[in-house]
């Protein structure tokens, strides 16, 4: 893959609107990505840890980006995605590195897992993806 497709997919990431409730910074690499998101008093549940969403859409999308990596003509689509939690964090960056383990012509297999500053391992998840038929254009945001 080239490293022009992966720019590509970081700012066709970087200007979705989701972007605008939680802020993340995303980096794609071959067959790999990685999310870091800065924890902000806003993401954190009733007893001031990370709200799960947000570990879910770290490691959704860093599984997804690095699936979406070896595909160069359309989007991929989640269709499965399992979520372990196994600490909170409720201040500093999330990490989360996800990583293709898997490509055949049916579905894309890969996994994450999201660390704290320290490098404790907070969570991991694992996904599965098939190519769509919404090919990756500038009407998308792919540009």
């Amino acid at each position: 893959m080239s490293e022009t497709h992966y720019r590509k997919l970081e700012r066709m990431y970087h200007d979705s609107p989701v972007g605008e409730t939680i802020e993340t910074e995303l980096t794609v690499g071959d067959g790999a990505a990685t999310v870091e998101v800065p924890v902000k008093e806003r993401y954190h549940h009733a007893l001031s840890g990370v709200h799960g969403a947000v570990y879910f859409k770290a490691l959704d999308d860093a599984a997804f980006f690095a699936a979406n990596s070896v595909v160069e003509d359309v989007f991929v689509l989640t269709t499965d995605f399992n979520l372990y939690f196994e600490r909170p964090v409720s201040a500093g960056t999330i990490r989360a590195e996800g990583e293709l383990v898997n490509e055949n012509p049916e579905q894309l297999i890969a996994e994450s897992v999201a660390y704290d500053d320290d490098g404790n391992e907070l969570a991991r998840g694992s996904g599965t993806f098939r190519k769509s038929d919404v090919a990756l254009t500038p009407d998308i945001g792919y540009e």
